[in-house]
């Protein structure tokens, strides 16, 4: 089992990056959805209600990050205003600092919304579920756990009973493990290490609406798949819909692309006795 994609989502919901080298650290991915764009009363916006997000796509630069939308470029350095607060879901987020009237202007026009944009700085702090993760772990501006990861055998599974299979990037996993492995096996893998970084797997993650859409586009392709199908044959104990694991670092480390997966501790699936 190998390491076959790192990829970090520099500003949430827009397109990610590809890595040949990434750091795991106490955030997860080192870079990974620190900016988001928000509406005017703080909520932190996806593309379930903004589809054009996917339009657009970020990288990280020395000074803040890139933006690209048909054609345009905004670069926005790291902001040094205020402490504002963000809302991801029901979970307020203090700290967060506001990258200005210009990064919201020119979001704003693209997205035919009113948003700004924020980052989620090194002294801002949002720790996990305690429920499944325990103490002393944190993340930034990801949906609720650091990182997300996925395998090959796990989308081939899937893609094997749709009539339209879909690509990888649907799920927008942080590592996807591809080998020798049985579909749904990271269900059962409890403490992995990957080059020098050791995470432990603390949750399945629930998919949603989002998955329906064409991640270049943000147009829903069907209204039903691959939803439906992943329903029928991957489903928790609750009866949520499950693709992928949520993980947290344990160890701190650098992964390069090849590196081989290493499982330190396994049982059962967690599916069985996910609440």
């Amino acid at each position: 089992m190998k390491l076959a994609r790192i990829t970090t989502y520099p500003v949430k919901s827009l397109h990610g990056t590809d890595l040949a080298l990434g750091r795991a650290d106490v955030f997860g991915l080192r870079g990974d959805r620190r900016w988001a764009v928000i509406f005017p009363n703080g909520k932190v916006a996806t593309r379930r209600e903004l589809s054009r997000l996917a339009l657009m796509s970020a990288v990280e630069t020395p000074q803040g990050i890139s933006i690209s939308y048909e054609g345009a470029r905004l670069d926005v350095p790291f902001p040094h205003s205020a402490p504002v607060k963000v809302k991801v879901f029901s979970t307020e987020i203090d700290g967060v600092e506001d990258a200005g009237n210009y990064a919201s202007h020119f979001l704003s026009s693209a997205l035919e919304h009113e948003v700004r944009l924020v980052y989620f700085p090194d002294t801002a702090v949002r720790p996990v579920s305690r429920a499944y993760a325990g103490e002393g772990h944190f993340t930034a501006l990801a949906d609720g756990y650091p990182i997300l990861l996925a395998t090959q055998a796990s989308l081939e599974e899937l893609n094997a009973e749709l009539a339209s299979p879909v690509e990888m990037q649907r799920f927008r996993p942080n590592l996807v493990i591809s080998g020798d492995l049985e579909p749904w096996a990271e269900d059962t893998w409890r403490r992995i290490k990957i080059g020098s970084a050791v995470l432990r797997v603390v949750k399945p993650c629930e998919r949603c609406v989002m998955v329906t859409q064409d991640p270049n586009t943000g147009v829903q392709t069907d209204p039903r798949e691959p939803l439906a199908t992943l329903g029928r044959i991957h489903r928790a104990a609750n009866g949520k819909i499950i693709f992928g694991q949520n993980v947290v670092v344990e160890e701190e480390g650098d992964m390069i692309l090849g590196d081989q997966l290493e499982v330190l501790e396994s049982g059962t699936s967690n599916l069985f006795d996910f609440k």
